[in-house]
């Protein structure tokens, strides 16, 4: 038996049952548009947090402090962080919660206190007026740089930049507005004001420095950087580790992106289930099949047809039925892609190898669970199933 006339056959039979084999196909087409959202969905956010993991900075370095109680950093710990081999910058932080105020509109922003090294480390980008100098730290001048939901939130389509601002009642100046960074890792970078350290441990009164932001070099140096950064800090905290941490940028990102990969695969996992499901209601249908052309397969073995025709046209109808619940589930697929993108309002990339493993994956359900039934027709005794009623 010819491949052209067999598909065309497959065809035929199923458009004489146009429900049934919609049915049929319906775990198919689930399972292949489930894999190929899912696994899109997960790959995109996968990339969206290496993103805004790599947003925060370029070879970053993150000191944070847990337990002042065994020791404390000063500007002169930072200092001598820059001299480290490796290391290209640094810059101290401490962090608090404000109540900012401009006329009748107060807000409640996290306040950062820094120097002026912050703005490169972190990849800090002013949109209007400047960033801090470190003139301004030294001389703790009452100077205020806005994030950009901040300074919507406070001063609306106006431009802030040389206006007052009140910090928990006290008067700055607006000196810069920075370009929006969104949200990463689940904090906002534009619902923040920065003032100059001094000025931030005044207000927040403390002379603790909570974190330190250092930047190595190049890629190739961040072990390095992190052991030494780690051997400078254990005689300041009494050889007490828990007291502080040093994280690699890039260990973040490597978990990161291990995790949101592992659930990708996770899901795709428990989609494909559905594909295998579909498989057994082609098994199923295909059986049904059988039982009612019996007498169509007698009288096509009577005339000459040999059991691997009646084999193939079994097995063919079977993949052709598979094969178009695999193109309608891409089909599916992408427009669920597609409407989960507008709802979210986030870009969601079309992932074209899954779609290509999961329509292939359809194909050979179609090939596993058709063979029974096929095997079951072509066995048929031409005699037996002509007398079949």
């Amino acid at each position: 038996m010819k491949l052209l006339p067999s598909i065309k056959l497959a065809l035929k039979n199923i458009r004489s049952s146009k429900l049934r084999a919609v049915l049929t196909m319906l775990g198919i087409i689930i399972g292949v548009s489930s894999v190929i959202a899912l696994v899109s969905i997960g790959q995109s956010s996968t990339q969206s947090v290496a993103q805004q993991i790599n947003s925060l900075g370029t070879n970053l370095l993150s000191v944070n402090v847990m337990d002042t109680s065994e020791g404390q950093l000063k500007e002169s710990d930072v200092d001598s962080f820059k001299k480290l081999y490796g290391v290209k910058d640094a810059a101290p932080a401490v962090n608090g919660r404000i109540t900012a105020v401009n006329g009748k509109t107060s807000t409640q922003v996290s306040l950062i206190g820094t120097t002026e090294s912050y703005q490169n480390i972190r990849d800090t980008k002013v949109a209007n007026g400047r960033f801090l100098a470190d003139i301004d730290n030294e001389y703790r001048e009452k100077i205020a740089v806005l994030g950009s939901d901040t300074a919507t939130t406070l001063f609306g389509a106006d431009n802030p930049v040389g206006k007052e601002v009140q910090l928990n009642g006290n008067s700055y100046k607006v000196v810069g507005v920075l370009e929006s960074k969104g949200s990463s890792i689940g904090q906002s970078g534009d619902s923040v004001i920065i003032v100059p350290l001094s000025t931030a441990q005044r207000v927040l009164g403390t002379t603790d420095i909570q974190s330190v932001y250092v930047q190595a070099q190049n890629a190739n140096v961040l072990t390095f950087v992190q052991n030494e950064l780690e051997r400078s800090l254990m005689p300041l905290f009494h050889n007490n580790t828990d007291s502080y941490s040093v994280t690699n940028q890039q260990d973040v990102l490597d978990t990161m992106s291990s995790v949101s990969k592992t659930m990708t695969m996770l899901l795709g996992g428990i989609a494909s289930i559905s594909l295998l499901v579909g498989g057994i209601g082609i098994m199923n249908i295909m059986f049904v099949s059988v039982s009612e052309r019996t007498k169509e397969i007698g009288i096509r073995k009577a005339i000459g047809a040999k059991r691997k025709d009646i084999l193939m046209q079994f097995l063919i109808e079977s993949i052709v039925l598979s094969g178009l619940g695999g193109i309608i589930g891409v089909g599916v697929g992408f427009i669920a892609i597609k409407i989960y993108a507008v709802i979210t309002n986030t870009s969601v990339t079309f992932s074209p190898p899954f779609t290509f493993i999961a329509f292939g994956f359809s194909l050979v359900v179609g090939v596993v669970f058709g063979v029974f039934p096929a095997n079951k027709a072509s066995k048929l005794h031409p005699i037996q199933a002509l007398r079949f009623e």
